[in-house]
């Protein structure tokens, strides 16, 4: 778009990648006279009309009085001395605003006050302009009117790009931290801050989401929308570990597991998530009440038991029957026949899960069931375990469940997990 006003040069385009043409010297003259207003300018922008802006008269005195009003000058005075003497020198004009808003992303201050303060000091230069502005320089002033909008816009843009990535980088730096922490806690090489929230009575939730490849973006959705689901579930910000297969979670002060914890979390992860949760009284006791939540998730699938919230109380035998003792090597011996039959071995997991019912696991496997009877029957050859007696299928339960803590079992509990 051009205008043909008393010779007016063309407009600046939109574009603030694109060629700045020259200035006409009514525009170069009308700039000029505003040079020496600056200063003045500057503190005009920074004691008065950011003041009327929401959430800017709550800034420190040092930020507004000094680097922002040290920005408002740069600013016109950039603007204004290109004009003057060369719009197009300059390979990248916004260096200090790129910096300053860094600092605002880190200190917090909201996008939205800090876009607010570049368009309201616009606003004050075009003031500016059209009270310097004589009779016969309307040409001029719109086109001085378009190298503006130019600018404002190749700022603008530069400022969010520069804010949102320092938002970015600030939330993952966050988010790493957050994770070694609870890492650590769990893994015990750390103890929490004897004024911090987990010195005292917390909950520990070990958390298994069904089985199945996921993607890594799929896999951080999945991760986020658990994030959210145990922060709702609980009222207030849960510490996590967690990953496409699940993980660890701490839940500071005292807190029981709300009714519709499982139901929340298989919203968020899907149908057949597992999880357990163990009470604390000291912070010292995360590290074992972590083992021990990880353990009755993994003991509960072993036996067969819905999938949802398991406590202690639901799987006490079966939790004891996992316990190392004098005779746990002689248990875990029993399956070694079938050591090296893979299919042997996953079909007992599977029959027991699905508390002995052969089409169940025949449905599951995608097998016969005249086939699972066979592997079973060659199973009960091998190692002697009778599955059809109480006695043969609980040391066969022991055999799998003492075997799964000797290796670390076949579940991760997400990234940073206590393998047992």
């Amino acid at each position: 778009m051009t205008t043909d006003t008393g010779g007016a040069r063309p407009l600046a385009a939109t574009d603030p990648q694109a060629p700045v043409p020259d200035v006409s010297e009514g525009a170069r003259s009308l700039a000029a006279r505003c040079v020496p207003r600056v200063n003045e300018l500057a503190r005009l922008m920074s004691r008065d009309a950011f003041e009327q802006l929401h959430g800017y008269a709550e800034l420190p005195a040092e930020v507004k009085d000094v680097e922002i009003a040290a920005t408002a000058r740069h600013g016109l005075r950039l603007f204004l001395e290109r004009v003057v003497h060369d719009p197009r020198s300059g390979p990248d004009d916004t260096g200090l605003f790129r910096e300053r808003a860094a600092q605002r992303a880190e200190e917090g201050m909201p996008l939205r006050l800090l876009l607010d303060t570049h368009c309201a000091g616009a606003r004050v230069l075009w003031q500016a302009l059209r009270e310097a502005a004589r009779p016969g320089e309307d040409a001029a002033l719109v086109e001085l009117a378009g190298y503006l909008l130019g600018a404002e816009q190749r700022v603008v843009r530069a400022v969010t790009e520069t804010y949102l990535d320092e938002r970015a980088a600030l939330a993952a730096e966050h988010r790493a931290e957050r994770r070694s922490m609870v890492r650590d806690l769990l893994a015990g090489t750390t103890v929490p801050a004897a004024d911090g929230p987990l010195a005292g009575p917390s909950l520990v939730l070990a958390v298994r989401l069904p089985d199945g490849p996921r993607a890594p973006v799929a896999a951080r959705r999945v991760v986020r929308r658990l994030q959210t689901a145990l922060d709702g579930a609980f009222g207030r910000e849960v510490l996590t570990l967690l990953d496409g297969t699940g993980g660890r979670a701490l839940v500071p002060g005292p807190a029981r597991p709300p009714a519709d914890l499982a139901g929340r979390l298989a919203e968020a992860g899907g149908p057949g998530v597992r999880l357990a949760a163990v009470p604390v009284e000291r912070g010292a006791q995360l590290p074992e009440a972590a083992r021990t939540a990880a353990q009755i998730v993994r003991v509960a699938r072993a036996c067969g038991r819905p999938a949802g919230l398991h406590r202690l109380e639901d799987v006490l035998l079966e939790y004891q029957l996992s316990r190392p003792s004098a005779g746990s090597d002689r248990i875990a011996a029993l399956l070694d026949p079938v050591a090296g039959r893979p299919e042997l071995l996953d079909t007992l997991r599977t029959h027991l899960e699905q508390a002995q019912d052969r089409r169940a696991t025949a449905r599951l496997l995608t097998l016969h069931p005249n086939t699972v009877d066979n592997r079973l029957a060659r199973l009960t050859a091998l190692t002697g375990l009778d599955l059809t007696t109480p006695r043969g299928t609980a040391l066969a339960l022991a055999a799998l469940l003492l075997r799964d803590a000797a290796d670390g079992g076949d579940e991760g509990y997400g990234e940073g997990s206590l393998r047992l």
